[in-house]
């Protein structure tokens, strides 16, 4: 097996700049939930790192929960069809709730999450997403919350992956074609 740091084109978005924006977007969050306690939901598992990260700048008191959700299965794109993993352990009835993405792309996924949550009567439903893609965007949603905007590539690390592999580097890197074409 190769390095997997051979298999990325070019750094996307910098070690740096990821800790710097995600402290910022924990600001912003911790200044819109004054006085509350949102629930934060993960979207596993592209999302863990970020949300890891995300949770130790929000100020106020936050929970967190989990979800498993899938529509890529090992290929680079949407497959169409959303399939619930791991569903959330307690109740989001009345509460606040932030649904922490890794990526927003078609919004297949992400619209068929938000019509499932939003039956279960939130207080409050809203969408923070690490990276946003909206030039594959087939569904209209948008995020509350946007770490970065990106080019439509094919982008790993700080918890997005290729096959589950390239979740542990610790920036948004291109993975060259070469590796998810011979794929």
């Amino acid at each position: 097996m190769t390095n997997m740091r051979d298999d990325i084109d070019h750094i996307l978005i910098s070690e740096a700049d990821l800790q710097k924006r995600v402290a910022q977007l924990g600001e912003q969050i911790s200044a819109d939930y004054a006085g509350k306690a949102p629930l934060l939901v993960s979207v596993l598992r592209g999302s863990f790192i970020f949300m890891a990260d995300l949770t130790r700048h929000i100020q106020p008191f936050c929970q967190v929960d989990f979800m498993a959700v899938s529509s890529y299965g090992a290929g680079t794109s949407s497959s169409g069809q959303v399939n619930i993993v791991k569903d959330l352990t307690d109740s989001i009835e009345g509460q606040d709730v932030i649904v922490v993405e890794d990526i927003l792309d078609s919004g297949n996924t992400l619209s068929y999450l938000f019509q499932l949550l939003e039956a279960r009567n939130p207080a409050s439903l809203r969408l923070c997403t690490l990276l946003d893609k909206p030039s594959r965007r087939t569904k209209p949603i948008a995020a509350d919350y946007v770490g970065f905007t990106v080019p439509d590539e094919f982008v790993v690390g700080y918890g997005l992956d290729y096959n589950e592999l390239y979740r542990n580097l610790p920036y948004i890197g291109v993975l060259k074609p070469c590796v998810y074409e011979k794929g």
